[in-house]
């Protein structure tokens, strides 16, 4: 059984065999309700909504529960029926295959909650939060140290797994520590460096546990005009030099130092070249836009052309940046 350092329900495993024994025999039923939660786990739901590249397939079975509790009872279910469980945030950083993902998918985004502390400067947040919504709300409370975030899509939890960073900044910067739900149900608070943070990278990418919140050091007190007008800066900077008008995931490729994954892609001449629905944009060369129609399978392929391209040309294989999900092998030709 999970036991969970917050109070509230969480489902039995008794009850949640009897749950879904009643829904499979249902075959009118498409959901199935967790007892003692709001958890609701739907059926073959489509995820090419929950993610920016507006691509992907079904997820077998999908919930979004919206605290801790929840949360548990939701991962207990899937221990009980074995299934395997991804952890979707805002979708922002995520290419999923036009096949799918089996098992149960976790979305976080519902997971909100947010305290400012002004006597010690610290924002402790949930990890469901929107990362742009908090840099323009610090703003405004004249809370400086979140104006670089402002044109990063995605939440909190994915930002702290991926330690998403722009404008020489990233989150390994300014996080204090970050709360982890552990697949046996044990909750654990853990540091920057017990995190093992490098470039768009942590030691939290591949494993199994989940961010629940964060808590961050900013720096109260400063004028919220200033503040406001610096943000309203490096978002203006991300409009002008990035594509906003097609979905796509932000950068696909981390940059290769001491070059930059855009200026290689450009470099070989790829800008605009396309694969069904998915180009190369114009505006920016390290990322892939959806101009529309566009599967999964086009972008994945897309990415596999520029990495070839690149590694011929300049002998440097370039990594993605974007998370691929589900299966892709075969897919091009």
């Amino acid at each position: 059984m999970i036991t969970s350092q917050a109070a509230g329900n969480v489902c039995n495993i008794s009850a949640l065999t009897t749950n879904k024994q009643q829904t499979i025999n249902s075959v009118a039923s498409e959901v199935i309700y967790l007892p003692g939660t709001d958890c609701v786990i739907k059926t073959q739901a489509s995820l090419s909504a929950f993610t920016s590249y507006r691509v992907g397939g079904e997820a077998q079975w999908y919930v979004a529960p919206r605290n801790l509790e929840a949360l548990q009872a939701s991962i207990e279910y899937a221990k009980e029926q074995d299934l395997p469980i991804t952890i979707l945030g805002a979708g922002s950083n995520l290419l999923v295959s036009d096949q799918g993902i089996p098992g149960l998918v976790i979305a976080t985004r519902h997971f909100r909650s947010k305290h400012f502390d002004p006597e010690t400067g610290r924002l402790t947040v949930a990890a469901g939060e929107s990362i742009p919504s908090l840099a323009w709300e610090a703003a405004e409370l004249g809370w400086q140290g979140l104006e670089w975030a402002v044109g990063i899509p995605g939440t909190v939890g994915g930002a702290v797994v991926m330690n998403a960073g722009a404008h020489n900044s990233c989150i390994a910067d300014m996080l204090v520590s970050a709360e982890l739900l552990s697949p046996d149900g044990t909750i654990e608070t853990l540091t920057p460096a017990e995190l093992g943070y490098k470039y768009r990278t942590s030691l939290l990418q591949g494993g199994k546990r989940i961010v629940t919140q964060a808590t961050l050091q900013l720096q109260p007190g400063a004028d919220p005009a200033q503040v406001i007008a610096t943000t309203k800066q490096h978002k203006q900077h991300r409009l002008s030099t990035q594509p906003y008008n097609f979905p796509s995931c932000g950068s696909v490729f981390r940059n290769p130092k001491p070059y930059t994954a855009g200026w290689l892609i450009e470099q070989a001449g790829l800008k605009g070249y396309q694969i069904g629905g998915a180009q190369v944009a114009q505006l920016h060369a390290n990322f892939i836009v959806n101009r529309g129609g566009a599967k999964a399978s086009d972008i994945f392929c897309l990415i596999n052309h520029i990495q070839r391209e690149v590694q011929e040309r300049w002998s440097i294989w370039l990594e993605p940046e974007v998370k691929m999900i589900g299966e892709f092998q075969a897919v091009c030709g």
